[in-house]
């Protein structure tokens, strides 16, 4: 398994999580934009996820909802502002259960010898609100989703 770093100064706005996936980085980014394979690596292996929109485009909005065993839904939603295939995605990311607390997400691929060195920054609105992110589980959240891409990943090069 590939290793993960988080950043989160304290005191600042924002939270940068990298990781390396051994894949091209074509791959990667399909992997993050096709529907198909969305649902196949978000959220936690507990919970399936239904995508209700992706258009990754700039000013395409997407929407996926994670439902779990007991029936809950979790719905996500957001605009992208920037999509550069296999290079970059810019969108705006919220948790429909908690409105108005909207980030900024920028993820960069970067090839590194047939691997992707992946960067995924989110700028908050407030040192409060990624504080909160961080304490409900945004870092374990990113492990399992990004251990589920990985598992795909090999199974798509097969």
């Amino acid at each position: 398994m590939t290793k993960h770093t988080l950043v989160a100064e304290p005191g600042s706005q924002m939270i940068t999580l990298t990781r390396e996936f051994n894949a091209p980085r074509e791959l990667v980014f399909k992997a993050m934009t096709d529907p198909k394979l969305v649902t196949q690596w978000w959220g936690f292996r507990s919970t399936t996820t239904t995508i209700d929109k992706l258009e990754a485009k700039a000013g395409g909005v997407w929407r996926f909802v994670d439902h779990d065993a007991d029936g809950n839904e979790f719905a996500f939603r957001g605009v992208y502002h920037d999509v550069i295939s296999p290079e970059r995605l810019v969108y705006t990311f919220e948790f429909e259960g908690m409105p108005g607390h909207v980030l900024l997400e920028t993820i960069v691929l970067e090839d590194r010898d047939g691997k992707t060195f992946v960067t995924d920054s989110s700028v908050f609105q407030s040192v409060e609100a990624r504080d909160g992110m961080l304490e409900a589980g945004l870092e374990s959240g990113a492990v399992e989703s990004w251990a589920m891409m990985d598992e795909l990943l090999e199974a798509m090069k097969v």
